[in-house]
């Protein structure tokens, strides 16, 4: 008998609830808390020495979430139900969105809160609360979670053509790295705010081969062929994230206004090439799921399942790229 897959815990970044204390309102000294808790217009503080720590999540199926062995938070194995999506309002006027994810004992009840931002958050600025949303929390986690490629950005089709990602159909032949041409599934758009986990990425032209800039989604991660393992992956093909290739040069997060992001899913999650370079598509599993639409959910969705390992074994974690220029580090690895 076949054991079952385990998936690979994810990890998000996130403040304790105590990082937020309400400084006027209601709920006057008060950390934040889950949403039944909350009341409109109170306002919170970000502690001065705050910062995010790593909260390891296992997600399968509906949920809840577990916690993942290795994580800085959290009891392993503990359930973590997200609960709610908080808008809040500084001073500036520049909303800021939290994801309040809510972690349960063997009883049931609240042991822990936790604040993923999804744009940073400045210490002692006062946020007013200003909205409270249960049903949306879920689409925009996955939301933040799935890669995605900016308007402009040419595609190689499977004649060879180089086709800009918003031209695109569903069952026009792209080329995969792995398995040839293939037929797209489905195609996801949206328009986003610029900001925190939605800022994306630009590599300028010639930075990894690249034949114009490329500008994806921060975690986006692009396959790269190693001629020899100069990196120390101990393997020669690696996948890298391309927030962990940012050097404020070459590699660059392009922060403000709207971006507008698009998505594209196979029945395979693929490598293809955008700009020159090998980059994923969009890896369907129990997070990124709730983006597709309702209608996708009973279609699209109930046919495709990918192999969360397929090409996840390749992927190297950011230690590996603790160098002042990783990219250069990574080009010559690819021509030499």
């Amino acid at each position: 008998m076949t054991a079952p897959k385990t998936r690979p815990a994810q990890s998000i970044l996130v403040h304790e609830a105590d990082d937020l204390r309400v400084v006027n309102g209601a709920n006057l000294g008060d950390a934040l808390s889950f949403a039944d808790e909350l009341d409109l217009d109170d306002i919170y503080e970000l502690g001065l020495r705050s910062r995010t720590r790593r909260l390891a999540l296992v997600m399968d199926g509906e949920g809840p979430f577990t916690i993942g062995e290795g994580s800085e938070l959290g009891i392993p194995g503990a359930p973590v139900h997200l609960d709610a999506r908080l808008t809040l309002m500084p001073a500036s006027g520049n909303v800021v969105e939290l994801l309040i994810f809510v972690e349960t004992d063997g009883e049931g009840c609240v042991s822990a809160t936790y604040a993923m931002p999804l744009a940073d958050l400045s210490p002692r600025l006062g946020y007013a609360l200003v909205g409270i949303d249960r049903a949306g929390a879920r689409q925009r986690f996955a939301q933040a979670a799935c890669v995605s490629f900016t308007r402009g950005t040419r595609i190689t089709m499977a004649t060879g053509a180089q086709v800009p990602v918003e031209d695109l159909h569903p069952g026009d032949m792209v080329l995969t790295r792995d398995d040839g041409p293939q037929p797209l599934r489905w195609i996801g758009q949206n328009t986003m705010r610029a900001v925190g986990e939605f800022a994306p990425v630009r590599i300028s032209a010639g930075t990894l081969n690249n034949s114009d800039d490329l500008l994806v989604s921060p975690d986006h991660r692009l396959f790269i062929y190693q001629r020899d393992d100069t990196i120390g992956a101990g393997h020669r093909e690696v996948l890298v994230r391309a927030r962990h290739l940012v050097n404020d040069d070459s590699v660059r997060v392009e922060t403000g206004g709207h971006v507008d992001y698009v998505q594209l899913l196979f029945d395979r999650h693929q490598i293809i090439y955008a700009e020159g370079i090998a980059a994923e598509t969009l890896l369907l599993d129990p997070r990124t799921r709730p983006a597709l639409p309702e209608e996708g959910h009973s279609g699209i969705a109930s046919r495709v399942e990918h192999d969360t390992r397929t090409h996840l074994q390749f992927e190297i974690s950011r230690a590996l790229l603790d160098h002042p220029n990783a990219a250069e580090l990574l080009k010559r690895a690819s021509t030499r």
